[in-house]
């Protein structure tokens, strides 16, 4: 049985290593077709070429990248809008025009908290994957965008509440948290096989390392450490049709 092709969609370079870097490693390994869309930084930024190292240790093919701005930080992407403040239906049609072109079976984003630190581009990177995953099934929208291809299921990383009191040693006391109850989780994945080009592709992200964010903290744990707060990653299941087939899980 064939793995089912994936496409990702995160709103910065290094949330597909730290969100869903075991699960487009695995289902790379396993032969399938892995990509991943970053809605914001520019191509000739810092950050998208480390991007680049890190897709390609992961196995996820070279950057594409929507090009919007950091809602924190607006040299990620000179002269263009914030992504939470561009148009709606213009962000969706730039989503839509990657899946049409890349025609996944699975796509994994954002849930729609937006992961453990809520932050609005990835809650609305969340939306957008949510609308897009629609919208390109349907073919009296965004007819230049391609094609129709509707992707059977959406996967949202996200984490249960069950998981939080081991990251809190990590991530500290101080800072807002949000997880879902347990019985929401629908997918959990095992990528201790893969943790090594997991770590490899976080680790990547050497400008995020360097000024102490979240790849900066796994660059200074132990590797058992690492393998107890990473190497399981958890999903919620969405459906985009009727007739879901098994070819298009997670692998687990």
């Amino acid at each position: 049985m064939p793995v089912p092709s994936l496409l990702a969609v995160f709103a910065h370079p290094d949330d597909e290593s730290l969100s869903a870097g075991g699960v487009l490693a695995r289902h790379a390994a396993a032969g399938a077709r892995t990509a991943v869309v970053t809605a914001t930084w520019a191509p000739d930024t810092l950050r998208a070429a480390e991007l680049a190292e890190a897709l390609r240790i992961l196995g996820a093919g070279t950057p594409r990248l929507l090009g919007y701005a950091d809602a924190r930080v607006p040299q990620s992407a000179p002269s263009c809008p914030r992504f939470c403040d561009a148009p709606l239906d213009e962000a969706v049609r730039r989503l839509v025009a990657h899946i049409r072109e890349f025609r996944p079976d699975i796509m994994v984003t954002h849930d729609a908290y937006g992961g453990l630190p809520g932050h609005p581009d990835h809650v609305h990177t969340h939306r957008v994957t949510m609308l897009a995953a629609q919208a390109a099934g349907l073919d009296h929208l965004y007819p230049d965008a391609g094609p129709p291809w509707q992707p059977r299921a959406v996967y949202l990383a996200t984490h249960p509440h069950s998981a939080v009191p081991a990251l809190r040693d990590m991530i500290g006391t101080h800072k807002a948290v949000y997880s879902v109850p347990d019985e929401q989780v629908t997918a959990t994945v095992d990528v201790g096989p893969w943790m090594e080009q997991k770590t490899a592709a976080v680790l990547a992200h050497r400008s995020e390392v360097a000024r102490g964010a979240l790849p900066g903290v796994v660059a200074v744990l132990p590797p058992d450490a690492r393998q107890r707060l990473f190497a399981t990653e958890w999903y919620i299941r969405h459906a985009t049709i009727t007739a879901v087939s098994a070819q298009t899980e997670l692998t687990a």
